[in-house]
């Protein structure tokens, strides 16, 4: 399984875009689609438009707003160059409400020349291709229901905690697994509220018996920290400070 970082960030960060993951295991499958994370997937060299399956742990704008673009784009390719294979969302509860939404809203969206597929997931796994998806709870935020998703794959596991604080769910969403991806919107010098900081991170990282640890997910004040150095207080394995297009192999 690889896995590159499309966006470390959160909202507009001077250097990183906001969230994007995307995994390629038997199939390329993106993890929210926050704003600039569609320039850097055109940067991996995976071509766009063999993408058939986005998963979303939320619909605060800095997971989702790069999928207006990306769906208009798809929409133009498969009218004027080849149509392309059908589509699959899923997400969190509201998730179809949202997308009908804006599928009657944009101009060009609600006829689109291949087959779109709404799913709203949580607590129960599936398959996608050969992948075995885990979507679970997170806490977040009080107006939005977010998920955390883990996903294996010929006996390699990811976790990614989405927007979290630390919580029991989190702990099982990432235990035992070769990577964890966590939210360190912050530094421990400076907490702030819906998210975690670094020794949060490292909390959970080593009560869950995380193999490897990656931050991401920063404000710019976590950005100015050492946070790699504050999760390591209490999480003793191998810990990454996230960026955009790196790419790992689990």
């Amino acid at each position: 399984m690889k896995v590159t970082i499309l966006g470390s960030g959160t909202n507009i960060h001077p250097t990183r875009a906001a969230a994007g993951y995307l995994f390629q295991t038997d199939r390329p499958i993106l993890l929210d689609f926050g704003p600039r994370t569609l320039s850097n997937l055109l940067q991996t060299g995976v071509d766009r438009h063999t993408i058939q399956h986005l998963l979303f742990t939320h619909y605060h704008a800095d997971h989702f707003s790069d999928f207006i673009p990306f769906f208009f784009d798809a929409v133009c390719y498969s009218r004027f160059v080849t149509v392309r294979p059908g589509l699959s969302i899923l997400g969190p509860p509201g998730t179809k409400r949202l997308f009908r939404t804006i599928f009657r809203t944009f101009p060009n969206f609600s006829d689109a020349p291949f087959p779109v597929t709404l799913k709203e997931v949580q607590g129960r796994s599936f398959a996608i291709g050969e992948t075995r998806v885990t979507p679970w709870p997170m806490t977040h935020s009080d107006q939005q229901i977010c998920l955390g998703y883990r996903l294996e794959y010929q006996g390699r596991s990811v976790a990614f905690s989405g927007d979290a604080v630390a919580s029991p769910h989190l702990i099982s969403l990432c235990r035992n697994v070769d990577l964890a991806i966590l939210d360190c919107s912050f530094a421990a010098s400076q907490p702030g509220g819906a998210h975690m900081h670094a020794e949060e991170c490292g909390k959970v990282a080593r009560e869950a018996g995380v193999k490897r640890l990656v931050l991401s997910h920063f404000y710019q004040a976590a950005d100015r920290s050492n946070v790699v150095t504050q999760a390591r207080r209490f999480f003793s394995g191998p810990i990454l400070k996230g960026k955009d297009l790196l790419s790992l192999t689990v």
